[in-house]
């Protein structure tokens, strides 16, 4: 098969050992209809690949681990600075493929690959980053350590980000001298199938990045390989839980990001105007299908102009692909989801201050659903405690900041969690009590940025608890070869000795 893969492009292939190629099995492979959100029309058909393809996948990725690995790390980091050119020629058209398939608008598409190219730049930093330790630590004896790479490596990544989620792990797994099996979500398979063409055309050699499609068989088969020797994951938390316990029992390296029920706490000295559009924007952004969202607001004592505020900021966002915009979800089943949350919230008694559900009637056509504000009474509903994956904020309003940090830490997740306030005091009172691995103070969106690392803790994250990004990537895609040396200390001056 061709590279460009033109021949029938809505019938996706594998690409393996710098080919795209059709599942092993062709003749009885099923394929999943790949819908773009904003109308709900097939525009591709993913295949469903088999262990049998994985097994292909491993072999190209072995074959070429030996050469790759023992290239420099500045020589392979030369292959990233022509693939990070590449992308930002083509920036436009992989937005508009992210846009196609998953649905953002168009903001929200550049500044994923645009952050997704963060990650590479950092991957390129990586040769003034690995130089390694050496120390005399006796006389005539020194110590010295060094990274080195594991092997083949796989990260099983969701739809939610097309790039920037694969672009967590691909530049630093393979920077570091590692070959990659990649599987993207079969909701969104394209956008990776065009990359990994630039990744070619880039130089980086065949077989070091490969991609494998499909869905719970092939996820199976990567955890079960034994010549695989890291995985990462990005999904539920529960698919989560049970990749990580699959690969320990193979005593096999894994890091697995599950979910999250983020909180934002709102002091009453917070500042209305900054505070209501932030956030706005951390709930309804990316259509609220983002680990990193704001999904409750817990106030401190009586703020309505706050509320007032946000609900109005949320009734004035329109639907569609521009800048501001918000797109539609992903798919049906999702949208159900989202609704049946808010409905469930009503009928318990909660007060629905803004409500999407409209968008549903007016667009007929695709998976849309508006920004909705839910004010609660009842901290037992579900909408305050389940991750619903949508543009939902949930506000429940507290007596005082004990109340607010009682429900941020009997969350089983730990992703996020966001204090808004003008004074230090405050922020530090809640930083210091947050039971999450990234907080953010007057930011509803507190992801690091390399060189800190992205990731959680309990119950969103699982496996080896190091970081997906930055140094926490590096840490987890190596391991460090300790060398200890003794030379003879005859010659030395007898003074000396």
């Amino acid at each position: 098969m061709s590279l460009t893969n033109r021949e029938n492009p809505k019938i996706l292939q594998n690409f393996i050992d710098g080919l795209y190629v059709d599942p092993v099995k062709a003749s009885s492979i099923k394929y999943i209809p790949v819908t773009t959100p904003h109308t709900g029309k097939v525009i591709a058909q993913c295949p469903v690949s088999t262990a049998e393809d994985v097994d292909k996948a491993v072999e190209a990725a072995k074959k070429a681990f030996k050469k790759w690995s023992s290239r420099t790390v500045k020589d392979r980091a030369q292959a990233l600075i022509r693939f990070h050119n590449l992308l930002s020629t083509h920036i436009e058209e992989l937005a508009d493929l992210i846009i196609l398939e998953h649905g953002k608008n168009k903001a929200e598409a550049m500044a994923s690959i645009s952050k997704g190219a963060e990650t590479v730049e950092y991957a390129i930093s990586l040769p003034q980053l690995l130089q390694g330790k050496i120390l005399e630590v006796s006389r005539g004896v020194s110590c010295q350590d060094a990274r080195v790479p594991l092997g083949v490596v796989a990260s099983i990544v969701p739809f939610n980000f097309p790039i920037m989620v694969p672009f967590w792990t691909l530049p630093i797994a393979i920077a570091t001298g590692n070959t990659l099996i990649l599987k993207p979500s079969e909701k969104v398979p394209m956008t990776m199938n065009r990359v990994v063409s630039l990744l070619k055309e880039a130089g980086i050699p065949d077989g070091v990045i490969n991609i494998v499609n499909g869905t719970v068989d092939a996820v199976n088969a990567i955890c079960d390989h034994p010549d695989i020797k890291a995985v990462t994951f990005v999904g539920t938390s529960h698919v989560a839980n049970l990749v990580s316990e699959r690969c320990h029992k193979l005593g096999k390296r894994v890091l697995a990001l599950g979910g999250a029920k983020n909180h934002l706490i709102a002091s009453p000295d917070c500042n209305i105007e900054t505070t209501s559009t932030d956030i706005v924007n951390s709930f309804s952004g990316c259509a609220g299908q983002r680990c990193m969202a704001a999904s409750v607001l817990l106030v401190i004592g009586s703020q309505q102009a706050l509320l007032d505020r946000i609900c109005a900021k949320a009734s004035n966002i329109k639907p569609g692909v521009k800048p501001g915009e918000v797109g539609p979800v992903i798919d049906q089943a999702s949208l159900d989801k989202i609704r049946t949350y808010i409905a469930e919230s009503e009928q318990a008694g909660a007060k629905i201050l803004v409500d999407g559900r409209h968008w549903t009637s007016q667009n007929p056509e695709g998976f849309w659903i508006g920004p909705t504000v839910i004010l609660h009474s009842n901290k037992d509903d579900k909408a305050l405690h389940d991750e619903i994956f949508g543009p939902v904020l949930s506000v429940y309003q507290c007596s005082n900041k004990e109340e607010a940090i009682e429900i941020e830490n009997g969350n089983p997740y730990g992703n996020a969690a966001c204090i808004y306030t003008t004074t230090g005091a405050t922020s530090e009172w809640f930083i210091s009590r947050f039971s999450a691995g990234m907080c953010g103070v007057n930011i509803g969106v507190p992801v690091p940025r390399e060189p800190f690392s992205f990731g959680g803790i309990n119950r969103s994250k699982f496996g080896n608890f190091m970081d997906i990004t930055g140094d926490g990537g590096v840490e987890f895609f190596t391991w460090r070869r300790k060398v200890t040396t003794r030379w003879g200390t005859e010659d030395l001056d007898p003074k000396l000795k």
